[in-house]
Order: C-alpha cells, then structure tokens, then sequence
C-alpha cells in the first residue's frame, strides 16, 4: 500500500524505514500536517498516516477520500483529533495504536514529578553558572505521600506500579476498575474524594466529552491545600486559565504537564526566533513551580519501533481483507 505520512520527523523516518522492508508498503514522507491545504498530496495513495499534532475535520477527510485514500492510520493511541463519523460518512476506516508502549508515558510522569519536586532543572542550570547554593532547592519526601490517579488503563496501571515502588499510597478513579491496581493497595473512589485526598494527582484518562476540562476552577477548589498536578494524557483535560488562577492563588503547589490544550500550533516545531502568540502557556512559563515538557512522553527507542511495527500492521491486515482489531469507530 502506498501511504502519505504527515508531520514526518527524523525519528518517524528512522523507525519506520527499519519497519518497511518486512512489508510491502511504500511510504512517502511529507513534513506538512495534514489539512485542506495539503489533502492534494494524498492524491494516489491508499492510506495516511497521521500524529496527534494533526486535526484532521470533516472537509479534510472528504478531500482525500475523493483523492483515493482509504484508510487514516494513526500513529498514536488517541483519536480525539480525528473526526469519525465524518470518516465513518466517507468510507475511510480509521486505526490507531492503542498500547506501543505503556512504561514510556508512566515514567515520564514520574520524571516530571521527581523534577518539579527537587527542582533538579534548576539545580543543573545553577552549577553550570558555578552556582552551589542550596537555597530554594527545597522538595518533599515522595515516600508516603498519596498519590491519586485518575484513569487506570495500561499507562495509568504502570504509573501505579512505579509511585507503589517509591511507598506512595495509591487513590484510583476509572469507571472501569482494575483488579491490578486493587492488588497492590489502591483504593478506588469518586473524583472528588480524590481530589481531596491526594498530595500528587496524575490524568492518565483519554479525552472524551466526559472529561475535557476535569480539572476547572470547581475541581481545584476540592483539592487537597497545594497538590502538585502532573498531566501527560491530553491537553483539554485541564482548563488552562483555571489552572492558571489556582497557581496565582497557591491553591495548586506545582504544575508539571506534558501535553496543552493548544499545542497543535506549538509543539513538535523549533519556535526559538518567533515571538509566542499564546498567552496561557506564555503565562505558565513565568511560574517558577511549572515545568513543561512538548509532548515528549512518548519518545523512547521502544516506543517507537511499536508504533511504526503496529501501525504498519494494521496496514497488512486492512490489505489482507482482515477484521483490524486496532480500528476506531465512532
């Protein structure tokens, strides 16, 4: 099958060309994102292959399915920046990657917490001026400290092993409980009684009508006094300018996130020489207790050599005439 992969990086090359020479698909790499500007270069080929980064709407998916294209291949697990019942209408059938690697995800998370906690980023950037001092370096004992978890599918679950391995006690909230994280010690309760309860609180849920923005001004108001808050699920789960307001007012102790509600216009691009039009991340990134990171949980040599295996996969199935048990329906 001839596929068009959009907002094609180094990596993306890298890892899929070691994929290709066990199928017999052929792939053309195109730096753009894929939208109605650039369906035109999808003309000819049976399948695109697109990053979260790409929001693909309904006039997009009518081009290209009037160019020939017939399947989107995600190559993530989310599938919130596709719309499918406008593919659905089209004919297309969509695919995604649901699990390429779990532990990548959960332990940037808890990267992002051992940093923010003991501000090690700043201590770096410290010694490399000759700067020693210890003064407001201060963190916390992780050990013992409640941590709530808010979405216990496979990322969520690992997460739940490695905060359980530093003696953390677990809070869980999932409409489907999971007997792994009930075994080893976490308790499963409502949203709220969460919130109230946990000195670190992790999203590790996808993005849906029910949770896009989760944490808005009445959820931070339930929280326990200073929590830190880690996000590396989606972006919309969080409504940026409440959070903003519950920093402002210490209501929030410490924001790690590596995902944004507007990051389609920000991340994954070299923005070092332009002036940033945004002014929520703008304003996120003057607080000291804010660390950002682009959409980089992901990123392990693991992880990638899954995505481009499954996704290519999906492919041979689709081709084969088999039932792709990755497709997405709406």
């Amino acid at each position: 099958m001839k596929i068009a992969l959009f907002t094609a990086k180094s990596y993306d090359k890298y890892y899929f060309d070691r994929q290709l020479s066990d199928t017999d698909h052929k792939i053309t790499y195109f730096e753009d994102a894929l939208n109605t500007d650039t369906a035109m270069l999808t003309r000819g080929y049976g399948a695109v292959c697109v990053f979260v980064n790409n929001t693909i709407d309904r006039e997009t998916i009518e081009m290209i399915a009037d160019f020939g294209v017939k399947v989107i291949a995600l190559r993530a697990a989310g599938c919130n920046n596709i719309d499918l019942e406008a593919a659905e209408d089209a004919g297309l059938q969509v695919f995604r990657v649901p699990a390429y690697s779990p532990d990548a995800v959960a332990e940037h998370t808890a990267a992002l917490i051992l940093t923010l906690n003991r501000k090690t980023h700043k201590a770096y950037n410290r010694v490399r001026e000759n700067d020693f001092s210890l003064d407001g370096l201060t963190g916390f004992n992780i050990h013992g400290k409640v941590v709530g978890v808010i979405g216990t599918g496979k990322i969520g679950t690992a997460f739940c092993r490695i905060m359980k391995g530093f003696g953390c006690s677990i809070n869980a909230h999932d409409p489907y409980e999971n007997d792994e994280v009930k075994e080893m010690g976490g308790t499963y309760m409502e949203v709220d009684e969460l919130l109230a309860k946990s000195n670190i609180i992790s999203l590790h849920c996808p993005l849906i009508p029910e949770t896009k923005h989760m944490i808005d001004k009445k959820a931070i108001h339930k929280m326990k006094d200073s929590p830190m808050l880690i996000n590396t699920s989606r972006g919309a789960l969080v409504k940026t300018v409440d959070v903003i307001d519950g920093l402002k007012e210490k209501k929030i102790g410490s924001l790690g996130i590596d995902v944004y509600e507007q990051e389609e216009n920000l991340f994954f691009q070299d923005l070092s020489e332009e002036v940033i039009q945004d002014d929520e991340i703008s304003r996120l990134m003057t607080f000291p207790n804010v660390l950002i990171t682009g959409h980089q949980a992901f990123l392990t040599k693991e992880a990638l050599d899954e995505i481009a295996k499954i996704t290519l996969q999906n492919l041979t199935d689709y081709e084969a005439g088999k039932d792709v048990e990755n497709r997405v329906r709406p």
